[in-house]
């Protein structure tokens, strides 16, 4: 999937502006747009799918409720992927831009610095089986920063983006995983409970491996609220 500068904002605002009305994304909705990327579902066909969604929602008669949740559109997004792949469409998205045009080193140096500094601050806070993850990612975001001093401030970034955000992605799943090993079972009950009572309204719009995916992502998200941890994807640049 193209690395879209903006993927999670245009969506957020795309949503808002359809609703017509300002409304604070749910952990449930973020969730949901990172099955989205992590899906490789393109910027273009979630857009398409959110018109798509609320153009059948106005042509209801009766409207007594709003659209509160991005699952609603979740159907109609998957669909739009569909028909962008048949079409050979594919990540093309003329509505997104791709990061290696957007990104410059220095953009790029200063996030993973920040994201380095953030985890060091955090770490003593974090579970003791969590804090050996947090440490190393740490290490491993400033030897990021040291492979990109060397470019020149307001160029372009000259490195893979793919391979960086693969390497950015493995350093998650490690943090993921040490805090997920970390909580109680009571604790992990609980969120799953929340987020099955959440998701019980847009079970017939998904598939039970998107409803499992989302779950695991609505998860991660609790946990990085949590202990005020950031993401480390290009994504959220």
């Amino acid at each position: 999937m193209e690395n879209y500068f903006s993927y999670f904002t245009e969506i957020e605002e795309h949503f808002q502006r359809r609703r017509g009305s300002i409304l604070l994304l749910s952990t449930l909705d973020w969730a949901l747009i990172e099955t989205w990327k992590d899906a490789g579902v393109p910027l273009e066909a979630v857009l398409r799918g959110i018109d798509e969604a609320f153009d059948r929602y106005d042509k209801r008669p009766s409207k007594t409720r709003k659209v509160n949740s991005l699952a609603y559109c979740a159907q109609a997004v998957l669909a739009a992927a569909e028909e962008m792949k048949e079409a050979a469409v594919g990540a093309s998205a003329a509505t997104g831009k791709k990061q290696d045009e957007k990104f410059t080193a220095a953009q790029i140096t200063a996030f993973l610095q920040h994201n380095a500094e953030t985890l060091r601050q955090r770490a003593p806070a974090l579970p003791a089986l969590a804090q050996p993850a947090a440490a190393q990612a740490a290490d491993s975001l400033e030897q990021m920063v040291g492979s990109l001093v060397s470019l020149a401030p307001d160029s372009p970034a000259k490195l893979r983006l793919e391979e960086l955000e693969q390497r950015l992605t493995v350093l998650e799943e490690k943090i993921f995983a040490s805090l997920t090993a970390a909580q109680s079972e009571e604790d992990l009950l609980n969120v799953r409970t929340e987020v099955d009572r959440e998701m019980a309204p847009y079970r017939g719009k998904m598939s039970g491996s998107q409803m499992e995916q989302l779950r695991k992502q609505y998860v991660h998200k609790r946990l990085l609220d949590r202990y005020e941890l950031p993401r480390l994807s290009l994504f959220y640049m």
